[in-house]
C-alpha cells in the first residue's frame, strides 16, 4: 500500500520533469504556505510583520554572505554568498502580512536548493523573535 501511494505521489513530479515544465514545489513551513515559481525562486506568504521578516532576513544574509544591497522601503536584499547571488524582496500585502520572495543563483546558473534553505532560515529565525 505504501508503495502505491508513493508512486502516486511522485507521479506528476516524474511527468512535470519530462515534459520540461518546472515543477512546483508546495510545502508548509510554521503555517506559510511555499512555492517554487521558477528555477531559481522560492516564494510565500507570511502572517509576520515586514519589519520582523526584515530584520530576519538582513541577519540571515550577513551570516550567509556580503550585503550587497539593501532597501527597507523597497523591500529587496542582493548578497554576494561566493559563489552563490542571491536576492531577497519583500512586499508588504497587509500591516501584518508580508509576501517573501527568495532567489538564487550559483554561477548563474538557477540554484533552488539555496533559495528554499534561505526561505526557511528567514521564516525560522522570524519565528524565534516572536
Amino acid at each position: 500500500m505504501k508503495k502505491l501511494l508513493t508512486l502516486f505521489v511522485l507521479i506528476p513530479f516524474l511527468v512535470t520533469g519530462l515534459s520540461g515544465c518546472i515543477p512546483v514545489f508546495l510545502m508548509a513551513v510554521g503555517g506559510v504556505g511555499v512555492y517554487a515559481v521558477s528555477k531559481d525562486t522560492i516564494q510565500g506568504d507570511t502572517d509576520t510583520p515586514y519589519e520582523a521578516i526584515w530584520d530576519s532576513a538582513l541577519k540571515v544574509a550577513r551570516i550567509r554572505g556580503t550585503v550587497l544591497q539593501e532597501d527597507f522601503n523597497r523591500g529587496y536584499i542582493e548578497v554576494n554568498a561566493k559563489p552563490n547571488k542571491i536576492w531577497i524582496q519583500f512586499v508588504r500585502v497587509t500591516t501584518t502580512a508580508t509576501k517573501i520572495r527568495v532567489s538564487a543563483r550559483k554561477y548563474k546558473l538557477p540554484n533552488i536548493d539555496l533559495a528554499q534553505e534561505v526561505f526557511i532560515k528567514i521564516i525560522e529565525e522570524a519565528n524565534k523573535g516572536s
